[in-house]
Order: C-alpha cells, then structure tokens, then sequence
C-alpha cells in the first residue's frame, strides 16, 4: 500500500493518469453526442400518433408526456413462447400504415428482422391486461422548444400529435418532430 501511495505521490506518474483519465472523458461525451447525430443521419423515419397527457412541469418548463397508439397492442400481436410479463424488454415491428403512420406488426420477446418499409423499435411490458398489454419506449416525453409553433393550451384542450421518430439500426430511437394533426 505505501509502495502504490509512493507512486502516485510522484508528479511526473500521476500526468499520464491523469491525461488518460480527462481524455476518456471527452471521448464519452463525443461518442454520446456522436451517437444522436449517427441515428438521425443513418436511421429510418417513422411517424407515430400520439394523444398528449400532461403539457407542464414547473422545474422543466413546457414539456408534453405522450402516449402513443402503438403503447397498448393487443396480445394477437405476440409473438413468444410464454405470455409477456412486466419489465420484460420487447422489440415492436413497425410498418408504414394508412396515412403513413407507423403502426405495429407484431410485437417479439427476440429482435425481429425487418422487411422493407419496417423498423423495429425497443420498448418494455409495463402492465399486462386479459386482451393486450402496455408497452413503454423512452419517448413518452418530449420537451417543446422555447419558442416554438407548437403551442400547448390547458390539458382538456390538447390535440393529437403526430410524432417523428428516427429508429437506428442498432435500435436507438430518437424524437425527430412533434406536429399537431390538423395543422399546416
């Protein structure tokens, strides 16, 4: 142990250290940033409806908490050996339906693989019902630029939304845009 303080008490080791430590930290934050630019660059567009819930949060500002059509397929659209239980990570097949919406294929305990005009988004099992289940994707809320077209008016009077999403192909999935349906 004295021999290992002794190390580090030298200056001219602990620079190295130190050197690698602050450039594997500037890495990371690259690698992250890099990360949401790949999958808005190189991933699939899909457009979801939406039926916003709650448009205000004192701390984080104007904010939207979404809760998508595709959050509650009926449980015809598993595919699994045994039923979906809760905080089980599923993959959801997406394709290009009526009006271009995305909407579900089928929703696999294993990663699907998609055909052409399909993406797979990532998603958990948050309850599980007699006919279909809830599903969760980590897109359930989307902060509204200051500033922005989107305006948001007390609770009972907000529209449906149609969302943009951007699903990489390793599965990352991202919000792209958020548009009120009747709007231009």
């Amino acid at each position: 142990m004295t021999n290992l303080l002794a190390w580090f008490s030298n200056p001219t080791r602990r620079r190295p250290l130190l050197r690698l430590l602050v450039a594997a930290q500037v890495l990371y934050v690259l690698g992250v940033a890099g990360a949401g630019y790949a999958t808005t660059a190189l991933g699939q567009h899909i457009v979801l409806a939406t039926a916003p819930v709650d448009p205000r949060d004192l701390i984080y500002g104007d904010f939207v908490r979404l809760r998508y059509a595709i959050g509650e397929p009926s449980l015809r659209l598993w595919h699994g050996a045994a039923l979906p239980r809760r905080r089980q990570g599923v993959f959801v097949l997406l394709a290009a339906g009526p009006a271009g919406l995305g909407t579900t294929v089928g929703v696999y305990a294993q990663a699907p693989r998609p055909g052409a005009n399909q993406a797979v988004l990532r998603g958990w099992v948050t309850d599980v019902y007699r006919r279909s289940f809830a599903l969760r994707f980590n897109l359930e809320r989307y902060y509204v630029p200051e500033g922005s077209s989107l305006r948001l008016g007390k609770p009972t009077r907000l529209r449906p939304l149609r969302v943009r999403v951007v699903i990489a192909p390793w599965g990352q999935a991202r919000i792209a845009g958020v548009e009120e349906v009747g709007k231009k």
